[in-house]
């Protein structure tokens, strides 16, 4: 993501839509989007954890979704991958791929940086760079995020060990619900299902260094995600289904939508392990950020996932999580 300057700045065109749009949004590492890079550099002693997403219209959001919140959607769910690492945010990039002769006009994106700034300022975070270009099909937008922690401190997937207790921060399913209520499949009388889709929580701001064992984001859907803390520190995950917290939004709809919150994807709230011994530091640690935290099951020996209801009994899930292929 590139600029100029003279006229190009203030005319239309690629560089003009950069400068109105992109550059007071852009840090000082950026160079001011003049330049083919930009400069960055690692404090001593630590390291950058870096993370991308791309989201597609009408694959990870809806063609009628308010502009001013797919620009904060996109960065979050970024910020998100950096809280489970145990990073803080820094830096981003962006890449906007923009259908021609489209609606996607100066005031959509004004609308869409507009709301970028907000979230700019809420996480600590700047533009340093992207790319811009157009295309005879969906908008795609692509972020990548650099954010800081002190070196070998990241919280990994595969640390969990039998023994831990399984936690999770926030409530799980809004977001899936979400979706079904702006498709018109649900009500959602207070709306709060419909802002957690199109907003997520990222849960960044958390210290869990020498308290978790192991960590990551749930944006597949719980289960899902279970499974890949599973697979990668071999081990078994055992969901208390009635443990698993739900709003009250969620749980006015009935039992019969607990599948769909368990398998149901974009919560983007944090998926821990952390032995017991260490349960009241990870309550301490979450409750100074305003955070909530549940104890939602155990780790094991073993492999997979297994999900029981309030009998004990196994549980097998009706639905999968997102997956691309």
């Amino acid at each position: 993501m590139t600029g100029a300057s003279g006229a190009e700045t203030a005319g239309a065109g690629e560089f003009g839509f950069i400068a109105r749009h992109f550059r007071p949004l852009a840090g000082a590492e950026s160079l001011d989007l003049r330049d083919d890079c930009a400069l960055m550099r690692c404090p001593e002693g630590e390291e950058f954890a870096i993370s991308t997403d791309t989201m597609v219209e009408n694959v990870h959001f809806l063609s009628d979704d308010p502009p001013e919140t797919l620009g904060r959607k996109l960065l979050r769910c970024n910020l998100s991958d950096l809280a489970a690492m145990g990073a803080r945010p820094h830096a981003y990039t962006l890449n906007v791929t923009v259908p021609r002769g489209g609606r996607h006009d100066g005031n959509w994106f004004a609308a869409f940086s507009h709301g970028l700034a907000e979230d700019q300022k809420r996480y600590g975070v700047h533009l340093i760079g992207g790319d811009t270009t157009s295309i005879s099909g969906p908008l795609v937008l692509s972020a990548t995020v650099f954010g800081l922690l002190r070196y070998n401190t990241a919280l990994r997937r595969g640390t969990a060990r039998p023994g831990d207790d399984l936690w999770v921060t926030g409530t799980i399913g809004d977001a899936a619900l979400g979706l079904l209520v702006l498709q018109g499949s649900l009500q959602d009388p207070s709306g709060f299902l419909a802002e957690r889709y199109h907003l997520p929580r990222p849960r960044t701001g958390l210290h869990l260094h020498g308290i978790v064992s192991a960590a990551m984001d749930i944006s597949d859907g719980l289960i899902q995600d279970c499974g890949h803390i599973a697979e990668e520190s071999g081990v078994q995950l055992v969901v208390d289904a009635k443990s698993v917290p739900v709003s009250a939004a969620a749980a006015s709809l009935g039992p019969e939508w607990l599948m769909q919150r368990l398998c149901g994807g974009d919560d983007y709230e944090l998926l821990l392990t952390c032995s017991p011994e260490r349960s009241a530091a990870l309550q301490a640690a979450c409750q100074a950020a305003e955070v909530p935290v549940h104890r939602i099951g155990t780790i094991r020996a073993g492999s997979g996932v297994r999900v029981l209801d309030g009998e004990g009994r196994e549980i097998v899930p009706e639905l999968g999580g997102w997956q691309h292929f």
